[in-house]
């Protein structure tokens, strides 16, 4: 059960931390006239994740699996496509950030099927982050045109 269910929590940790990363850097330099209300979205979306991987880091120590959330370990582990180095517009932000919504939904629900029997905490706690994560794709998708 440990290894399993550690590799996914570890997985999901990488890509948390990247989501993180990443909407803090498109928070800093999104531009265009719905300026302010992608800027503070991205930073609900950023609490969100900061928080949504320290429950995963803590899940993965419980169940005795260290977790991994080191810049190399992200950079290298991360299955995300990677944000613009500088200036975004507002709609290349929603995109963006609704494409990296769409990677990790996807990948937690693989997740969740596959530990369904080997751990139904951990299980539970990937639903409960798909569920606020597939909000959060839903909120930044309304505002593609």
């Amino acid at each position: 059960m440990t290894s399993t269910v550690g590799i996914d929590l570890q997985d999901t940790l990488v890509e948390l931390t990247d989501l993180h990363l990443q909407a803090k850097q498109l928070h800093w330099n999104v531009a265009g006239r719905h300026f302010r209300t992608v800027h503070e979205q991205l930073d609900e979306l950023t609490a969100l994740v900061r928080d949504a991987a320290d429950t995963v880091a803590e899940r993965s120590v419980t169940i005795g699996h260290a977790p991994d959330a080191r810049a190399i370990t992200v950079a290298k582990d991360s299955p995300l496509p990677d944000a613009p180095e500088a200036k975004v517009s507002d709609a290349g932000a929603v995109d963006h950030v609704v494409a990296l919504l769409t990677v990790i939904t996807e990948r937690l629900r693989e997740r969740i099927t596959r530990i369904a029997d080997l751990d139904p905490i951990s299980q539970d706690l990937l639903i409960g982050v798909a569920a606020d994560l597939e909000k959060q794709r839903w909120m930044f998708s309304a505002q593609q045109g």
